[in-house]
């Protein structure tokens, strides 16, 4: 098609999505200052000491100032390496812009630092309901979040995810999410996945992290329930007509599913 015949909304639509899959889909290679990935899913994908990483960290990184407090807040814990890489985030923000997003299910908050990049994409009556069982690793992003004042967005549910799914759709919320990430217990990803495919509306996404799970994708263990559930999980989204994907070689693996 002439580039000419095409709408000026298709075209900025286009450029932003190529800007936020730029500034996404290379992995760093250090922990610090930046958390991207754990060391094996680095060493797995990128060789030690790449000028481009490197680049691609001064060129393409825009972490809000109270993001990067919280990402070193969160680096102090123990289980700190468990926080969504940050370029993986960036990403999903800006996809979360480029769809108009108002409304964000986010299964699996931890220190909410996803959780805070997302409020800050949606606008000023926008929600990211968060679904997370762990109260202490979310007393210590509340702060952050108030800091960036954007902690009015945000509705965390400390409970099971799937009591909360089931909540929000006797409550009658089906189909009104924009966007949904994934990222909890990987027992239950078959379900978490079946739940939010009700809840995000026609042209919203689904975004499933850990979709390699270290790589053991490839040669499943036979006792490796999480393994083999995030397997049968990648198969069943390949073939699903709901929904057109894409899965990219970010962090752990991300998938993105576009419910149809």
């Amino acid at each position: 098609m002439p580039i000419f015949t095409i709408s000026k909304e298709a075209l900025v639509g286009t450029a932003a999505l190529g800007a936020a899959f730029a500034a996404g889909v290379i992995i760093g290679k250090k922990r610090a200052p930046w958390h991207f990935g754990t060391r094996k899913e680095q060493k797995a994908f990128y060789k030690k000491g790449d000028p481009l990483i490197d680049y691609m960290l001064k060129h393409s990184m825009r972490e809000h100032p109270v993001l990067k407090k919280l990402r070193r807040r969160t680096m102090e814990e123990p289980e700190g390496i468990n926080m969504i890489c940050c370029d993986q985030s960036q990403f999903m923000a800006n996809l979360a812009k480029l769809i108009c997003a108002k409304k964000v299910l986010e299964i699996g908050v931890f220190t909410g630092y996803n959780t805070l990049n997302m409020a800050l994409a949606l606008p000023d009556d926008g929600k990211v309901v968060g679904c997370e069982v762990n109260n202490d690793y979310i007393n210590i992003g509340k702060p952050f979040w108030k800091q960036a004042g954007v902690e009015h967005k945000i509705d965390v549910r400390i409970k099971p995810a799937v009591e909360t799914l089931d909540e929000l759709l006797a409550a009658g919320e089906a189909g009104t999410y924009d966007f949904a990430f994934i990222d909890a217990d990987k027992k239950s990803y078959i379900e978490y996945y079946e739940k939010c495919l009700r809840l995000v509306r026609k042209g919203g996404i689904i975004a499933i992290d850990n979709v390699f799970w270290k790589r053991k994708v490839l040669k499943p263990g036979k006792n490796d329930i999480e393994c083999q559930t995030i397997q049968h999980l990648n198969e069943k989204i390949l073939r699903d007509v709901r929904v057109n994907i894409s899965m990219i070689t970010m962090a752990d693996g991300v998938t993105l599913a576009f419910k149809l």
